[in-house]
């Protein structure tokens, strides 16, 4: 089984990505290899097996990558929260800020049920604004968020501390 140590080589540093001054933490080689896909799927789920989570919500798109899959790992639920014009039924929206400039987040409307947890889930933790637009989606449709889950945080843009105003715990599997 292959280790975290194993992973975080992988990560490999974009420079000006999506724009000058942004360095972009690219999980893609991770993705490619096996042995660290499956340490990442095996540490998120030992942080989420047995809390009684009824679904996945996973933000666009490398969300989907890790989501998806612990979804199926955890047998519960899995819902998508998309970018603006992606989702084909009706759906709720929220606007929300990124650490370079602004987005609009939509889920459909029953994407999740009244009192479900949900556990939030997405490749990156920046400063937080789409996973707060997510657990915004969430608890607009009177579900309750037990956690957000990273594969990386970036701990000096304080995502973390937003987050933690917006319900359960959040946790990364590596911090930079």
């Amino acid at each position: 089984m292959a280790s975290l140590d194993l992973v975080r080589q992988l990560i490999r540093d974009v420079p000006d990505f999506p724009q000058p001054g942004i360095l972009f933490k690219d999980i893609t080689p991770v993705l490619a290899d096996a042995k660290a896909f499956q340490a990442v799927l095996d540490a998120m789920e030992e942080r989420l097996r047995g809390r009684g989570f009824d679904r996945i919500v996973a933000i666009e798109s490398r969300g989907f990558v890790f989501g998806a899959a612990l979804a199926d790992r955890l047998e519960i639920g899995f819902s998508p929260v998309r970018k603006l014009g992606k989702l084909p039924y009706k759906t709720h929206r929220i606007e929300y800020a990124l650490e370079y400039g602004k987005g609009v987040l939509e889920a459909h409307i029953d994407s999740v049920l009244p009192g479900e947890k949900v556990a939030i889930v997405d490749d990156l933790l920046a400063t937080g604004g789409t996973a707060w637009g997510a657990a915004q989606l969430v608890q607009k449709q009177e579900a309750q968020v037990g956690a957000f889950l990273f594969v990386v945080e970036l701990a000096f843009l304080k995502g973390r501390e937003r987050l933690s105003q917006s319900g359960g715990p959040v946790e990364a599997l590596i911090s930079y």
